[in-house]
């Protein structure tokens, strides 16, 4: 495993930001680290990357021990904060050279260009950072995480400030290097989780709520909604008699929005009901499930 959290405990003062955390993530998967603000995601991010040491557990990352071994650990990790720390003053090529110094790494010059123009900052790069936009910034970000070719990556909100074009071609990058690293993900967007994400950890009060394939959380939840369109008017009444049905609310003509917390599909009893009152159905339809709807009733 790439990293490895095992009973990680953070308290500041009286306030306990962890509580018992673990969980593991593999090589070639992007997790998407998920929660309410506060609810513990950046410490837990600032603890694997040696920021700040926890007040009790341990992690590992690529096997080096983040307590005994960070400089081993800092090596291996890509990092790009929430509030992403760059120099304003210097120019864009000239920051990325100086990080690649910073990691040693040889053929600097050509390392630099391949992350220009990875992250599109082509037309940018002679730019002073300070004149910017807040996308572009986002970008020299992500170019700094990746300039030393880390192992894992992590990333906290790394799409704030991007516009559609620029979101479409940096959630394709983090796909894209998901398939040789570890990318773990913090963001409040559900479509990118649901665009990038292998598996998902939904994290809550400093509890970790969820942990499972992106496909089986949406899955997950146990409350059905169905939208009905009859050929002719029914009554309330009647449809709160079809089985596992439990709340009817009309929304149109002739339409009504049926809710069950059954377990498996009741379309077919609907359809039976419709077969036995003589009514026509002219549109049946099941909610998707969303990661939005996930999200909430977990940590609501």
């Amino acid at each position: 495993m790439s990293i490895e959290v095992n009973n990680i405990t953070k308290i500041y003062g009286s306030q306990k930001a962890l509580d018992n955390v673990s969980f593991a993530a593999a090589g070639g998967e992007i997790v998407g680290f998920l929660g309410p603000n506060g609810a513990g995601k950046s410490t837990m991010m600032k603890i694997l990357t040696c920021y700040i040491p926890p007040s009790t557990g341990n992690a590992k990352v690529c096997g080096f021990d983040i307590a005994t071994q960070s400089l081993e650990v800092r090596r291996q990790i890509g990092y790009l904060p929430e509030h992403n720390p760059l120099y304003l003053d210097m120019y864009v090529k000239e920051f990325l050279e100086f990080t690649a110094g910073i990691y040693r790494i040889k053929n600097t010059k050509s390392r630099v260009a391949e992350m220009i123009a990875m992250t599109g900052l082509q037309v940018e790069q002679n730019k002073k950072i300070g004149a910017l936009s807040k996308g572009y910034r986002q970008r020299v970000g992500l170019a700094q995480a990746m300039i030393h070719d880390p192992k894992v990556l992590i990333m906290d909100e790394p799409t704030t400030g991007l516009d559609p074009n620029q979101l479409e071609e940096i959630r394709a990058l983090i796909k894209s290097l998901g398939k040789q690293k570890t990318v773990l993900l913090s963001t409040h967007i559900m479509q990118e989780v649901e665009a990038i994400c292998d598996r998902v950890i939904i994290i809550n009060k400093g509890n970790i709520v969820a942990n499972d394939e992106t496909k089986n959380l949406r899955n997950s939840k146990t409350t059905q909604i169905i939208t009905v369109e009859f050929d002719k008017a029914v009554e309330a009444k009647l449809l709160q008699s079809i089985p596992e049905i439990e709340q009817v609310k009309e929304i149109g003509k002739n339409t009504w929005q049926l809710q069950s917390t059954s377990t498996h599909d009741v379309r077919k009893e609907i359809f039976n009901f419709a077969v036995s009152h003589n009514l026509g159905v002219l549109t049946l339809s099941k909610d998707e499930q969303k990661m939005e709807d996930v999200f909430k009733e977990l940590t609501k």
